[in-house]
């Protein structure tokens, strides 16, 4: 046998090695929670994500694709994956996810990043919302850009599992910015 041919044999075998553990939550309001092991090959694909950054600009939109794979991930290891996005094309389905369970995931999946390195222009700050109208309240992830001080939101609830995460400045998103697809 071929030296690269035993190098994929053993490769393919190997048991998956592990990296990060989360603790996810969803069916609305956190109500119910799943345990997702991220494999250290997931967590490079989306550390590579990160590898040519050399901006803000470009470290959001890197952010973005990252929160895309994060939930795609999840969803391989609990009912996620059959969320939609917005609150109606999901209704009563197991792993359907509100605004408030996507701020919380997203959050942590930023803490990850920070906690991995991967954030240099960016810090994540605790979730957000806007109100407005009483009844209308909307939540999202928070950073913030450390070189200028803006404030940035990182909103994924918008989309189907594996979309990219809308990001907005916190001005804009509190006035009522959506994604324009």
């Amino acid at each position: 046998m071929r030296r690269g041919s035993l190098f994929l044999l053993l490769l393919c075998c190997m048991p998956a090695s592990y990296g990060d553990e989360l603790s996810i939550c969803y069916n609305y309001g956190c109500a119910d929670h799943g345990a997702v092991q991220l494999r250290d090959a997931q967590l490079s694909r989306i550390g590579m994500l990160f590898t040519w950054v050399q901006n803000a600009v470009a470290e959001r939109e890197a952010i973005a694709q990252a929160m895309g794979l994060f939930i795609t991930f999840s969803g391989q290891q609990t009912p996620t994956f059959r969320d939609r996005g917005g609150n109606l094309a999901d209704d009563g389905e197991d792993g359907r996810m509100d605004c408030i369970d996507h701020a919380r995931n997203a959050t942590l999946y930023l803490n990850l990043m920070e906690e991995r390195g991967w954030l240099r222009f960016h810090q994540a700050l605790d979730p957000v919302k806007r109100a407005p109208l009483l009844f209308n309240e909307h939540w999202a992830a928070h950073l913030v850009e450390q070189e200028n001080g803006q404030e940035f939101v990182v909103d994924s609830w918008f989309f189907d599992p594996g979309h990219p995460a809308a990001i907005f400045t916190l001005d804009e998103w509190k006035s009522g910015a959506e994604p324009h697809e």
